[in-house]
């Protein structure tokens, strides 16, 4: 892993294009390409990060050889649902990275290891508890959710009967129109969680509100994982029915999906990922999200999620303070939003300048969106990857800077 203080600690693990070469030229080419402009851009991109070496290690193991079909063994039972042979170990292994996360999240909920991305886990969860057809009450992708959550050229908005709940005038998820829709629509389930959303979500009003209009209530906590598990994001468990996330974003582990579920859910959870939803499981990767628990559990990874948070804050601050708009006013977790409606060129036409740049951030709706979702008004902004790399609250600032002078000079 490339850091601030050494862009060039690398090892096989990561540099590794050389080797491929030898077989691959193309392939190796392209990869040593990507592997620059990781190295050298300034990564921004809120739903990116770097994992560690033992992470890569593992997810470009001998495990990628193996299929596991199934379940492994339940320790009260000695049984395997497994439709393959040879699972001994991978069995062992799925069972430790199962007990890993419980841990890192202090729960007693079952837990799905085996969705390959965060979609999957919510179409899996979906699944577990819903019909088609069944109405879902969440926050829509203008207002900070996710595709996952009922966009209509999604597979959420195309089987669930969507409603969604707003944001107050000053971006904040407003709980008395949840629960206003709540009563309204009578929804199976009450979805939070979102992918631009900067401030704490109130878990336990949620919950409320469920119980009140008797629906189930899911927590797609992708973004704040991380967060979670560093102390500086309230947790869902012990409020939420259901709990969804992915490994790859703030918790800096290898892309894949989690499901955690109420213990008289498990059946239902796991028969909704296989052999519902997907096939064999990608135990080389299962590894990869056993090592990230493993990391998530170490006290330095606490000061790394607390360190996170104080950068976004300062960054966003430093904004704030250059005169740009910031949907919420500021930010209490890892992501903020620029919200660019006044100015005479699109959230897109700033990331491609900014990528010229060496710097790499996302274009993202914003609420009141008047642009289409391939232009949009605003550009989302992350903390966790540089946070990786040993950035601190005045890099940012700096960074900060570097963004206000090409806005400066778009504007000429």
């Amino acid at each position: 892993m490339f850091t601030k203080d050494n862009q060039d600690n690398s090892t096989y693990n990561v540099d590794n294009f050389a080797f491929i070469k030898k077989f691959s030229p193309v392939v190796g080419d392209l990869i040593e390409k990507e592997y620059n402009r990781q190295k050298n851009n300034i990564e921004l991109i809120a739903s990116e990060n770097y994992c560690s070496e033992a992470v890569l290690a593992a997810c470009g193991s001998c495990l990628s050889w193996k299929y596991a079909e199934g379940y492994p063994y339940v320790r009260t039972s000695g049984n395997t649902s497994r439709y393959y042979g040879g699972t001994t170990f991978v069995d062992e292994l799925e069972e430790y990275c199962c007990d890993k996360w419980r841990e890192v999240f202090h729960t007693d909920y079952h837990v799905n290891v085996q969705p390959h991305s965060g979609s999957q886990a919510n179409f899996a969860a979906y699944k577990a508890i819903l019909q088609p057809g069944d109405t879902i009450l969440s926050l829509s992708l203008d207002n900070g959710g996710h595709l996952t959550h009922g966009s209509s050229v999604n597979f959420s908005g195309k089987l669930y009967n969507m409603a969604f709940y707003d944001v107050d005038e000053k971006g904040y998820i407003d709980m008395e129109d949840v629960r206003k829709k709540a009563m309204e629509h009578k929804p199976q389930l009450i979805l939070t969680g979102a992918s631009a959303y900067s401030r704490i979500i109130d878990f336990k009003a949620f919950a409320e509100i469920a119980r009140e209009v008797g629906a189930y209530f899911m927590v797609d906590m992708a973004h704040i994982a991380g967060l979670v598990a560093g102390e500086q994001h309230p947790s869902p468990f012990g409020y939420a029915d259901i709990i969804t996330t992915t490994t790859h974003k703030t918790l800096r582990g290898p892309r894949g999906g989690l499901i955690f579920g109420r213990k008289e859910l498990a059946k239902k959870i796991d028969s909704a990922v296989f052999p519902y939803a997907q096939g064999g499981p990608l135990e080389h990767i299962i590894a990869g999200k056993a090592i990230c628990a493993e990391e998530a559990l170490r006290p330095e990874y606490k000061e790394y999620a607390r360190q996170v948070v104080s950068n976004c804050k300062a960054f966003c601050d430093e904004f704030l303070r250059l005169g740009y708009k910031v949907v919420t006013g500021g930010t209490d977790n890892h992501v903020f939003l620029l919200d660019l409606s006044g100015y005479p060129f699109s959230g897109r036409e700033l990331q491609e300048r900014l990528d010229e740049e060496g710097i790499t951030l996302n274009k993202n709706c914003v609420p009141g969106e008047t642009r289409s979702p391939k232009e949009t008004s605003g550009v989302r902004i992350g903390t966790a990857p540089m946070t990786t790399r040993g950035y601190k609250e005045e890099d940012f600032r700096q960074v900060a800077h570097r963004i206000d002078s090409i806005i400066k000079d778009m504007m000429k």
